[in-house]
């Protein structure tokens, strides 16, 4: 009982963690001004229509969430990190888009089984710790026949290139902690629902992101904006050599990625996985 119980008290330490990383710089904004578009693309992706119940897992701010409300879905956007919905209710008060703002943990989903007709995520549940825990959930409250939808960086992409040059000054992953671009490997995701789910679609895409006048602002940007990279800076603060080295990688991995295409500005493009599937019924 006491190891069952010391098991527990570092699982809900390890999530407190990772809901104030999300909840400290401005994600919100991050995801309205870089990558606006994705959410419709995963609605639209797994089709969500009219009538329909639709659970968004790590909806942040609802870029997912509010383009399935706004199609005439009854959705639900779940979130670890509740501070995240008052920018999300203020956009979808503004669109008239009218859906329920939920805390929860997509590794312990506060739902019924086969609650919802499509469940999806946007470059959310992919930063859950325990990917298997994670898509056993989904599947759970995804009803046989409903559709499932995930949207993830890839490993190879910019981003997943930015969280592998940012681990050497991360603090070590807990144990059975996964990284959370293995989300955007299609093997590893087919690995994670095996047969539970039929129908499988996977396309690598990509997002142009034309924001960042040079590679510093990039870097300066997701240091004030991206809770991750802001946790990462903490975990060296106090180490202004290492920190140094870390300014220089992240403007180092933006102008590698440069596209060279824009008029004066720093134009990247960020690989993702669009990933559906059906629920074997």
């Amino acid at each position: 009982m006491t190891m069952q119980n010391s098991a527990a008290e570092a699982d809900r330490a390890l999530k407190s963690k990772h809901r104030a990383m999300w909840a400290q710089g401005d994600y919100p904004s991050l995801a309205t001004e870089l990558i606006p578009e994705l959410g419709a693309i995963l609605v639209e992706a797994c089709g969500v229509s009219s009538g329909q119940r639709v659970l968004d897992v790590g909806a942040g701010s609802g870029n997912a969430a509010i383009p399935a409300a706004l199609a005439g879905a009854d959705v639900v956007a779940s979130d670890l990190a509740p501070e995240l919905f008052e920018a999300g209710r203020a956009v979808a008060e503004k669109q008239g888009a009218q859906l329920t703002w939920q805390e929860a943990d997509a590794e312990a989903l506060p739902f019924g089984d086969a609650e919802f007709d499509t469940v999806l995520s946007c470059v959310g549940v992919m930063f859950a710790p325990h990917h298997q825990q994670a898509a056993d959930e989904i599947v759970r409250v995804c009803r046989p026949g409903g559709t499932i939808g995930l949207l993830s960086w890839t490993p190879q992409g910019f981003i997943g290139r930015m969280f592998a040059v940012m681990k050497p000054y991360a603090p070590p992953p807990p144990p059975g902690a996964q990284p959370p671009p293995l989300w955007g490997d299609e093997d590893h995701v087919r690995a994670l629902l095996g047969d539970r789910v039929t129908d499988v679609g996977a396309e690598r895409r990509t997002v142009r992101v034309d924001r960042f006048e040079t590679p510093e602002a990039f870097r300066d940007y997701f240091k004030e904006r991206y809770g991750p990279t802001i946790s990462v800076y903490k975990n060296i603060a106090g180490e202004p050599e290492r920190a140094a080295a870390l300014d220089a990688a992240l403007v180092d991995l933006a102008r590698d990625g440069d596209l060279g295409t824009g008029s004066g500005g720093t134009v990247l493009e960020w690989e993702y996985l669009l990933f559906t599937a059906r629920r074997v019924g």
